[in-house]
């Protein structure tokens, strides 16, 4: 053998290993769990808000960074299987978007970073003990949902003042949030002299059933903020509404271009923009302790002029002046 074939040889046979070993080094991409106890249809515009916060930080999803989504379909009671997934995943943070995603993985790790979104008072709801030094391993973003319940249900009896009776749904399999909700609202109607029938639904059917059902009174329906199923069927709700010709207020650009009379909150797109950003701070080494919970502060206001029209609703022009966007 030639000497200078053999000196190829023996370089190439020391050079191959080498390379490999360094490739195998490399580290991985960290792994980020997103959980959420709705299901992913109606959630599209709030998960491209989390990877735009990601993205800001630096994180892009398939080149840098790995998403686990964990969604439960409106089945709450697989939230805590699905969040214990996620933790034996061994994913680096969690992203408990909605109120049941995030206590359930509050219970579950102790541990594991998360940033949680929700529509109740989170010191209240115990996720964390101090909202500008939250400690421990939760942090996130809330919105003022819990708080306009009550200016929700003065609107609509300003929609429909010779209404002596409206209502307010509820998700019953919610507690944390429902019985909040119904009591602000409670509390809302009893300053105006009016009466306040509580209905319960889980799911589409259940819904369309109990606004069946309604007291022949009831001249308005409030739903209630903050939870991920209403959120995620928003447009099936606003369509059922319409159907049963009762005038009704929620939260979120779609429900009023869906067909729902008024839409009026906070802008819960923004919270999830937040989530993401903290994802990545997290991500980039910063821990959750020493964040503080953000406040999704903008309220946002959608009217639907055509639905108003329909119900013989005639809506003030202060309002229209205000709106975020109106439908015609």
């Amino acid at each position: 053998m030639r000497r200078r074939e053999f000196i190829k040889i023996i370089a190439g046979s020391a050079i191959a290993p080498w390379g490999f070993a360094v490739r195998a080094q490399q580290p991985a991409m960290p792994v980020v769990g997103f959980l959420n106890a709705a299901s992913p249809d109606g959630y599209a515009r709030f998960v491209s808000e989390f990877r735009r916060g990601l993205n800001s930080m630096g994180f892009v999803e398939g080149q840098n960074v790995v998403v686990e989504y964990r969604w439960a379909d409106g089945h709450y009671d697989r939230v805590p299987d699905l969040a214990a997934d996620l933790i034996r995943r061994q994913v680096a943070v969690i992203a408990a978007t909605g109120t049941p995603a995030a206590l359930a993985a509050k219970k579950a790790t102790a541990t594991v970073p998360i940033v949680f979104t929700t529509g109740g008072d989170p010191v209240q709801l115990g996720l964390v003990s101090n909202i500008a030094r939250p400690g421990g391993n939760v942090t996130g973003a809330t919105q003022i949902t819990m708080e306009v319940g009550q200016k929700r249900v003065e609107l609509l009896h300003q929609l429909v003042p010779k209404a002596t009776a409206l209502a307010i749904a509820v998700n019953h399999t919610n507690p944390a949030i429902a019985e909040i909700q119904v009591r602000d609202a409670q509390d809302a109607a009893r300053a105006l002299g009016l009466k306040l029938e509580v209905v319960q639904a889980r799911n589409e059917e259940e819904f369309d059933k109990a606004l069946a059902g309604l007291s022949q009174g009831v001249g308005g329906l409030v739903i209630a903020g903050g939870d991920t199923f209403f959120l995620s069927e928003s447009v099936k709700l606003a369509g059922i509404a319409l159907r049963h010709k009762l005038p009704a207020i929620f939260h979120g650009r779609e429900f009023a271009a869906a067909g729902g009379l008024l839409s009026y909150g906070a802008s819960v797109a923004a919270s999830y923009l937040l989530v993401g950003v903290y994802t990545g701070r997290i991500l980039r080494g910063e821990k959750p302790g020493d964040l503080p919970v953000q406040r999704s502060s903008k309220l946002e206001i959608f009217i639907n002029m055509k639905t108003a029209k329909t119900l013989g609703i005639a809506i003030p022009q202060g309002l229209v002046i205000t709106a975020d966007e109106v439908f015609e």
